[in-house]
């Protein structure tokens, strides 16, 4: 669906416009790792280090545009999100590509 209407307001406005699609909340990385943790069953290794000069303390994208514009909205969150992923490459170990 968001793809069609997409799609139709470009040919109308003869531009091409990016939508931030997601959540619209912040997810930090330990939660994003936790998330595919629990949806793999497996455990991340992962190294806590100190932030470097430079590194944003928070990003997140609004999504406002998305709903106002398209009528998108998210109908999941981060976990139904990263399991479904981890799914679909658990059914797909050569994603997009034919088995060698």
């Amino acid at each position: 669906m968001i793809h069609a209407v997409n799609v139709n307001q470009i040919i109308m406005q003869k531009s091409c416009i990016a939508y931030n699609l997601g959540t619209g909340s912040g997810t930090s990385v330990l939660e994003m790792v936790a998330a595919f943790e629990k949806a793999s069953g497996k455990k991340i290794p992962i190294k806590l280090c100190p932030r470097r000069p430079g590194d944003a303390t928070t990003v997140y994208a609004s999504t406002k545009n998305a709903q106002k514009e398209l009528g998108w909205k998210a109908k999941y969150g981060i976990a139904e999100m990263c399991r479904d992923q981890w799914k679909w490459a658990s059914n797909n170990p050569w994603r997009y590509q034919s088995k060698p």
